[in-house]
């Protein structure tokens, strides 16, 4: 039974290190990625409407699956410069915004259900910039702006177009690009 007792400590101390070995591949792998999410967007930084990712159809994309029915654009951000608008004139068809994180995850999604009299206007900045423009403020004119802190620098947001029927195909990806995407510069 020794030789048995050796070789099963030594089978099981083998199984441990390949679990571990394992875990800490698949948890290491998107910061070890090259191209990742955000570096497929960074040409969309100096853009200032988004860019088509997928046209609705699904072809042409380096998206997963994408969906038939969607118009899905992007453009990145870097808030070390300022702040960064993204506005859009909703209409007919779905409009969705999310924010993602340039180390990935979604931090803040917002549909067009917030517009207001049909504008939807959104500021991705830094804490600090918030804070400044809270303070130049005018109290007899807030803004009707909706402000997201970013916890990060740089990231990307992503617009998906509905279009519910295959004739509104074209319709929804020029909603989707018609979306602006502009840095404001700090004072």
């Amino acid at each position: 039974m020794r030789g048995f007792g050796r070789f099963l400590i030594a089978t099981l101390c083998g199984l441990v290190i390949a679990v571990g070995v394992h875990i800490a591949a698949i948890l290491a792998s998107p910061y070890l990625a090259e191209q990742d999410a955000f570096a497929k967007m960074q040409p969309t930084l100096t853009a200032d409407k988004a860019q088509i990712v997928s046209a609705p159809g699904g072809e042409n994309t380096w998206l997963p699956r994408p969906d038939p029915a969607v118009a899905v654009a992007a453009c990145a951000f870097d808030l070390r410069n300022g702040p960064m608008r993204i506005a859009t004139r909703t209409g007919t068809l779905p409009v969705s915004f999310s924010f993602h994180k340039e180390s990935g995850g979604v931090f803040f999604a917002v549909t067009d259900r917030a517009a207001v009299r049909g504008e939807l206007e959104i500021v991705a900045m830094t804490a600090r910039q918030l804070d400044e423009a809270r303070a130049a403020e005018d109290e007899n004119d807030p803004s009707r702006d909706v402000r997201i802190v970013s916890p990060e620098q740089q990231g990307f947001v992503i617009v998906r177009v509905a279009a519910p029927m295959p004739s509104l195909r074209p319709q929804a990806e020029e909603a989707a690009t018609a979306v602006s995407c502009t840095a404001e510069q700090d004072q």
